[in-house]
C-alpha cells in the first residue's frame, strides 16, 4: 500500500492522470445504469435489484450482434452503431414485458416484495444467460488500437474514447427526452404526484411501463459500452446493481447531474481504490460508500428529529 502510494505522488505521478481517465471512462458508463435506477425508484418507488443484470444481458446481446456482423462481413465501423441500436431496442422491449408479467403486480405492495421480485429476476437472468453464453468472461475486441503518451506511462484505449462520446450522446439524448417529449414531461409529473397526475388525465400505468422500459433501455446501453471497454460474465451483474444503488444513494432521486457528478466520482474512488489496495478491492469501494453515505443521513435524520429546546 505505501509503495503503491509513493509510486502515485511521489515516483510516477503522472499515473494519476491514467487513474483519473480511467475513473471518468468507468463514470460514464455507471451514469447510465444509474439514472435508469432513479427514474425507476422514483417514479414507482421501486428498488430494481435486478439492474446490473439488466447491464451485462445488455453486453452479451452485444457480444451476440458483434459476432453475427463479423460473420457478415459488416465494416467494424458500422458494426457498434448497429450494435447499440438493435440492443436498446430489444431491451426497451424486454422491459415493457418484464413490467406486464412482474412489475405491474408488485408496484403497489410494499418494499421488501418488490426487492424480493426482483431478486429472483436478478436469479432468473444470471442462470439464463449462464446457460447460453457459459460462464466464461467475455469481451468484444473492437481492434482500434491505443494512445500511447508520457513515455507509454498513460495509455487511452480509442474504444474508451469511443464510448464516452457514445454515452456523452445518450446522456444529451435523455435530457433533451425528458424536457421536451411529452412523455418526459408525464413521467416527471407522475413522479411528482401520480394522484394528481391521473385527475390530468396522465395514463400513469402507461407511464410505469415506459419508465421501467426506459430504464431497460438505459442498461442496455451501458451494456454494450461494458461489452467493448471492460469484461462481462454471468455473475457480474451485482457489481453494477451496487455501484447504481451507491450512485442513486448519493445524488437523489431523478437528479441527473447529480447522477453524473456521483457516477464520475465513485468511478474515481474506485480506481484509486484498486490502484493502492489493489484490484481486488475495486468493487468494495462502491459498498463503502454506500455504506457511509447511509450513516451520514442516517445521522442527519436523527438531528433533525430532536425536538428544539
Amino acid at each position: 500500500m505505501l509503495d503503491n502510494l509513493q509510486l502515485l505522488f511521489v515516483w510516477a505521478p503522472i499515473i494519476n492522470l491514467q487513474v483519473i481517465l480511467d475513473g471518468i471512462f468507468v463514470g460514464a458508463v455507471f451514469a447510465l445504469s444509474a439514472y435508469g435506477l432513479a427514474l425507476v425508484w422514483g417514479v414507482m418507488n421501486i428498488k430494481n435489484l435486478a439492474q446490473g443484470d439488466f447491464v451485462i444481458m445488455g453486453g452479451y446481446l452485444s457480444l451476440s450482434l458483434y459476432y453475427l456482423g463479423t460473420s457478415l462481413g459488416i465494416p467494424l465501423e458500422y458494426i457498434l452503431p448497429m450494435i447499440l441500436l438493435i440492443v436498446v431496442t430489444i431491451m426497451f422491449v424486454f422491459g415493457w414485458g418484464i413490467y406486464i408479467l412482474i412489475i405491474r403486480r408488485i408496484i403497489d405492495q410494499d418494499m421488501f416484495v418488490s426487492l424480493l421480485a426482483t431478486f429472483g429476476l436478478s436469479l432468473l437472468l444470471q442462470q439464463v444467460i449462464n446457460l447460453f453464453y457459459g460462464p466464461e468472461v467475455q469481451t468484444i475486441d473492437m481492434k482500434m488500437g491505443a494512445l500511447d503518451a508520457f513515455d507509454n506511462m498513460v495509455s487511452i484505449p480509442y474504444s474508451k474514447v469511443l464510448s464516452l462520446i457514445l454515452a456523452a450522446i445518450i446522456t444529451l439524448c435523455v435530457v433533451i427526452f425528458m424536457k421536451r417529449s411529452r412523455m418526459g414531461q408525464a413521467i416527471r409529473a407522475t413522479a411528482q404526484d401520480p394522484r394528481a397526475a391521473r385527475v390530468l388525465g396522465i395514463d400513469t400505468d402507461r407511464v410505469y411501463a415506459f419508465t421501467f422500459a426506459f430504464n431497460a433501455a438505459l442498461c442496455g446501453a451501458a451494456g454494450v459500452l461494458v461489452s467493448i471497454i471492460w469484461v462481462i460474465q454471468p455473475f457480474y451483474g451485482i457489481t453494477y446493481s451496487v455501484r447504481s444503488f451507491a450512485i442513486v444513494t448519493a445524488a437523489g432521486l431523478g437528479n441527473l447531474p447529480g447522477v453524473i457528478s456521483a457516477a464520475f466520482g465513485i468511478g474515481l474512488f474506485e480506481k484509486y481504490t484498486g490502484m493502492i489496495l489493489g484490484t481486488a478491492y475495486e468493487v468494495a469501494a462502491p459498498v463503502a460508500i454506500l455504506l457511509i453515505v447511509l450513516i451520514i443521513r442516517q445521522v442527519s435524520m436523527k438531528r433533525n428529529r430532536q425536538p428544539v429546546r
